[in-house]
C-alpha cells in the first residue's frame, strides 16, 4: 500500500511531500516525491487515559462534584456500572471503541473497573477491533494478572503496596491517579515508583523536580479536569520536565476525541502545535511502550489520513497547526491500522 500526500514524519512532524509505503502492517518507507495529492498523513492517535466502561452513561451526573461522580466505591459511575448488565456494558464499550477508530485513534490505555470480569468484558468489546488497547485492571491483583497491568485510583483510596509489588513482579505497567483534587496524594503515589501518573493538576515545583529526576511520564486530561471543576493541569511546566501524553478520561464526561483534546490543549496553553501533536501520538506510545505514534520506517502502520482539500482544511498553510487546531472527524479520509483499513478508500 502507498499513501501519497503531505507526510508529517518523525518525532518533529516535518512535512514531507511524498508517500508512505506500508507492507504487512508496518511502514516500509517514507519517500519524498512530487505528488498532486492534498492528503495529510500523520500517526494515528494514542489516547493515554480512558475509562470507557462509562459509555453506558454519557453526560450523566451534570453538576456533580468529582467525588460524587467517580470516587470509589459509590460514586455515580460505580453505581451505574454495578447496575448495568454485562451485555449493555460490552455494547457501550464496543461503540466507543468504534468511535475512537473512526476518529483517528489507533491505540489507547484503559483503566478498567470491575476486577477480572471488567477485564474480560473489555476483551469481548475489543474482539473485532484493530485498535491497540493497553488494559490496566483495577481493584484486585487477580485483575492485574489477566490484564496488561494495574491502574490505581489514587493513594488517598488505599496504599496499593501489594498491588504494586505484584505488578512489578509480573513485569507489567503500573499507573496511578495523582494530584487531581489536591497535592496531598502525589508523594504517596510517587513512593510507589509508578510507571506513569495521571492528571497532576496540583503538581508543585518539588514534584516536577522528582518527575524529571525519576523520568516518570504523566497522562493529562485537561477537558475532563475542567468538567469536574478540579482545575487545569500545568501542562507547559510538566512538559518542561517529563513526557506528557494526552488522554480523554471518562467517556461519561467527554467524547474520546483526540482532535478535541488537542484543540482544547493548544488553545488554552502556549504549547507549540507540534508539541501538542506529539502529546497525542508519540508521547502516548512512549508512555505505554508501543511501537507506534510516529511515521517512520520500521514502525507499525497506524496512520490517520486527512482530506486536505475538505471544506474545513482547504487553504491550510501549516499542516501541523491544521491537524492540531482545526481538523476533526469529518476531515478523515481513512484510518489505517494493521489488518484493517477503516473509512473511505
Amino acid at each position: 500500500m502507498e499513501i501519497e500526500g503531505t507526510i508529517l514524519a518523525g518525532h518533529d512532524f516535518d512535512p514531507i511531500e511524498g508517500r508512505v509505503v506500508v507492507e504487512d502492517g508496518r511502514i516500509e518507507a517514507v519517500e519524498e516525491a512530487a505528488t498532486d495529492s492534498s492528503r495529510i498523513v500523520f500517526p494515528a492517535f494514542v489516547n493515554a487515559h480512558t475509562h470507557i466502561g462509562d459509555s453506558i452513561a454519557k453526560e450523566a451526573g451534570g453538576g456533580l462534584s468529582l467525588d460524587e461522580l467517580v470516587a470509589p466505591p459509590d460514586g455515580l459511575k460505580h453505581r451505574l456500572l454495578r447496575a448495568a448488565s454485562r451485555e449493555d456494558l460490552v455494547a457501550g464499550m464496543e461503540r466507543t471503541i468504534d468511535f475512537m477508530v473512526e476518529s483517528g485513534t489507533g491505540a489507547f490505555c484503559e483503566f478498567r473497573e470491575g476486577g477480572v470480569e471488567g477485564v474480560r468484558a473489555i476483551e469481548d468489546a475489543l474482539a473485532d477491533s484493530p485498535i491497540d488497547a493497553t488494559v490496566l485492571g483495577r481493584e484486585t491483583v487477580e485483575a492485574m494478572a489477566v490484564a496488561d497491568g494495574f491502574g490505581a485510583s489514587g493513594a488517598r483510596d488505599a496504599d496499593f503496596e501489594d498491588e504494586r509489588s505484584a505488578t512489578r513482579e509480573a513485569g507489567k505497567l503500573f499507573g496511578i491517579h495523582a494530584g487531581e483534587r489536591d497535592a496531598t496524594d502525589i508523594e504517596p503515589a510517587l513512593a510507589l515508583d509508578p510507571d506513569f501518573l495521571v492528571h497532576m493538576v496540583y503538581a508543585e515545583s518539588h514534584h516536577l523536580d522528582r518527575l524529571a529526576a525519576e523520568d516518570i511520564p504523566v497522562a493529562v486530561c485537561p477537558r475532563s479536569n475542567l468538567v469536574t471543576g478540579v482545575g487545569f493541569p500545568p501542562i507547559e511546566r510538566l512538559a518542561d520536565r517529563t513526557t506528557v501524553a494526552l488522554g480523554t478520561d471518562n467517556a461519561m464526561l467527554d467524547s474520546p476525541s483526540m482532535f478535541r483534546e488537542m484543540e482544547f490543549t493548544a488553545k488554552l496553553t502556549d504549547c507549540r502545535a507540534r508539541d501538542v501533536l506529539r502529546m497525542a501520538t508519540a508521547n502516548g506510545a512512549d508512555l505505554l511502550g508501543l511501537d507506534a505514534g510516529v511515521v517512520k520506517p520500521g514502525r507499525e502502520a497506524r496512520l490517520c489520513v486527512l482530506d486536505g482539500d475538505s471544506n474545513n482544511l482547504a487553504g491550510v498553510q501549516d499542516p501541523v497547526r491544521g491537524v492540531v487546531r482545526r481538523a476533526g472527524v469529518a476531515d478523515i479520509e481513512r484510518v489505517v491500522l494493521p489488518e484493517r483499513t477503516t473509512g473511505n478508500d
